[in-house]
């Protein structure tokens, strides 16, 4: 294990969330996780695990390629779909969703006041969903669960994952 992994694995300091949302005007649907693995800080971008399916089901549901992160931008803007997640900092002994503590959420009222077009929320995970009601149930925002991509949510096979974020996200090849 790297020291700079090992550091962001073990932390006993606040970690502060290492990304900006990814939004375009026209975005419609946003896609809150919890917080970034720490192969998505390593990687320097959201779903950076190479388990992770998150870029796989959207690449399967828009028919866009997503080998790199321009690509990836690109598919978002496309299919109206923006990321971020619930939590700007906190601490953390591993990737697990389990292990967040401390957790300060990011200001989703101010983005979704930024960005009017946004009418669903939709949570990759149990942890941005109860974190979101706890903090923001008071919006007035269409919200929605999808199954998380994540490779320890094995409930579900990747083709009903697959299934399951067509249904909710409406996105359909060729956007």
């Amino acid at each position: 294990m790297s020291s700079s992994r090992k550091q962001v694995a073990v932390s006993s300091e606040k970690l502060e969330h290492p990304f900006k949302p990814i939004v375009f005007r026209d975005t419609e649907i946003l896609i809150l996780g919890s917080f970034p693995s720490i192969q998505s800080f390593e990687q320097h971008f959201y779903y950076g695990h190479p388990r992770n399916q998150f870029w796989k089901i959207m690449e399967v549901l828009t028919g866009y390629p997503t080998h790199n992160r321009d690509q990836k931008i690109w598919l978002l803007k496309e299919a109206k779909v923006g990321l971020w997640d619930m939590i700007a900092s906190c601490q953390r002994d591993n990737s697990l969703d389990s292990s967040l503590k401390e957790e300060k959420p990011n200001d989703i009222e101010a983005l979704l006041k930024k960005y009017p077009k946004i009418k669903k929320v939709c949570f990759t995970g149990k942890k941005a969903e109860a974190l979101f009601k706890q903090y923001f149930s008071h919006l007035s925002v269409e919200t929605c669960y999808l199954p998380s991509p994540s490779p320890a949510h094995a409930a579900m096979n990747f083709e009903e994952k697959i299934v399951a974020y067509r249904d909710t996200l409406g996105c359909e090849k060729g956007v």
